[in-house]
């Protein structure tokens, strides 16, 4: 088996577990466990080093620096026709994390609105609920016939 082969499998190993990763997190976001993340996270930023030093070790073993042009490359080399389905498959595998950190993305921001929306209902009541305003006088109304009569 070529380096280059077994370089392959490694990164398509970190690749399918990253993917894993990142439907987990997306499983996570939608069931609203924000209390996983922080692991999640952790766990995400680790195999990403692992993926960049596999990148970079793949990058001066054969000095491809894009994937047009590995896929160029690989192409060219009879021998090395098992390291371009890997490659076939590592390009595929990219292209799922893509889609699934987007989608995370786009759950992360609704649930960050869904957080906005309440806290502005709760500043907006706890407003309302003053009965002195900022300079210590009374505040004119608090929405509470109870409280206003009084």
């Amino acid at each position: 088996m070529s380096q280059l082969r077994s370089l392959l499998e490694t990164e398509k190993a970190a690749i399918e577990a990253f993917v894993a990763l990142l439907r987990e997190e997306q499983e996570t976001l939608i069931a609203g466990q924000a209390d996983v993340l922080e692991t999640i996270g952790s766990r995400k930023l680790e195999l990403v080093e692992q993926l960049n030093a596999i990148e970079a070790r793949r990058q001066a073993m054969n000095g491809m620096s894009t994937s047009q042009a590995m896929q160029a490359w690989l192409q060219g080399q009879p021998e090395e026709h098992y390291s371009l389905a890997l490659w076939n498959g590592i390009i595929d595998l990219a292209r799922t994390a893509k889609a699934l950190h987007a989608t995370n993305g786009e759950l992360v921001a609704m649930h960050l609105a869904k957080t906005a929306e309440a806290i502005d209902v709760l500043t907006q009541r706890q407003k309302e609920a003053t009965l002195y305003g900022a300079n210590g006088q009374a505040a004119s109304g608090s929405g509470s016939r109870i409280v206003d009569s009084a």
